[in-house]
């Protein structure tokens, strides 16, 4: 069997497990539906939840809030970093503050932010900013940091400035780490993102489980966390392809990168 192909059949041959054993401790131990669901409950509150569109205004918002965040919180990130690492006097400034930033818990910050920004995407897009923020720009700086010196004395015999070196140079030799924080980033900021749903909110998938837990529809929350698995999933499936057309020279980062996700 090849390995594309035990790639997916492995995954397949434990979900079945995993199923047969819901099955089974529900019916053995009579659990009620309303603290473990029915298999058959879940996939009928998915049914319901996409085919009648109940869930789509909530999905697409997390997705939307998730990706707008996403996008320019890594954006920052890498940009700071790159000043990071191309200048001690920005780092002396501003490194401690960046540390301090991390230091707070996001869900302390959330009601702050929601204060601040309101009530609708805007205050989830800041909060998922704010938690992709970290990852991403210490990659991007350890990254910067390790290229290979010989590589930055043969730009410099060719007279080379600081803008060509950080392009040609530092940036591909630092890819790897950048993607894996862009991975990384992946998951923090959709856990940003249901976190501000939780706060306060009118739509998404947190607000959805928020509401389901009201009304004991455990149903509901299994269909809501699935759904957000599979955003999950998608995002970091994305980044992996990317990482293997982008950085398409360095092969076992990529390798690595992808192990440690499975």
């Amino acid at each position: 069997m090849s390995e594309h192909a035990k790639a997916v059949f492995y995954p397949i041959i434990t979900l079945i497990a995993l199923l047969a054993l819901w099955v089974v401790a529900i019916r053995v131990f009579k659990v009620p539906n309303f603290v473990v669901p029915t298999p058959e409950a879940v996939v009928s509150s998915l049914r319901r939840g996409y085919i009648d569109g109940l869930f789509w205004k909530h999905f697409l918002f997390t997705l939307q809030s998730t990706v707008f965040g996403y996008a320019l919180g890594c954006s920052l990130a890498f940009l700071l970093g790159c000043a990071f690492a191309e200048s001690k006097t920005i780092e002396r400034l501003f490194y401690p503050y960046v540390v301090a930033l991390q230091s707070m818990p996001k869900v302390a910050l959330a009601p702050l932010i929601i204060v601040w920004f309101g009530f609708e995407m805007t205050s989830k897009v800041v909060m998922v900013v704010l938690v992709c923020f970290f990852p991403m720009f210490i990659n991007t700086v350890v990254g910067l940091r390790q290229t290979n010196p010989a590589l930055l004395d043969l730009m410099h015999a060719f007279s080379a400035s600081r803008w060509e070196i950080l392009l040609r140079i530092k940036i591909p030799s630092a890819a790897g780490h950048i993607f894996a924080g862009l991975q990384i980033a992946v998951v923090l900021g959709l856990i940003g993102a249901v976190v501000a749903e939780f706060v306060s909110s009118t739509r998404g998938l947190g607000y959805l489980i928020n509401a389901a837990a009201v009304n004991l529809e455990t149903d509901v929350m299994f269909a809501a966390l699935i759904s957000l698995s599979v955003l999950g999933i998608s995002g970091s499936f994305v980044i992996r392809m990317l990482h293997g057309r982008i950085v398409f020279w360095d092969k076992g980062t990529a390798t690595r990168t992808e192990d440690v996700a499975e």
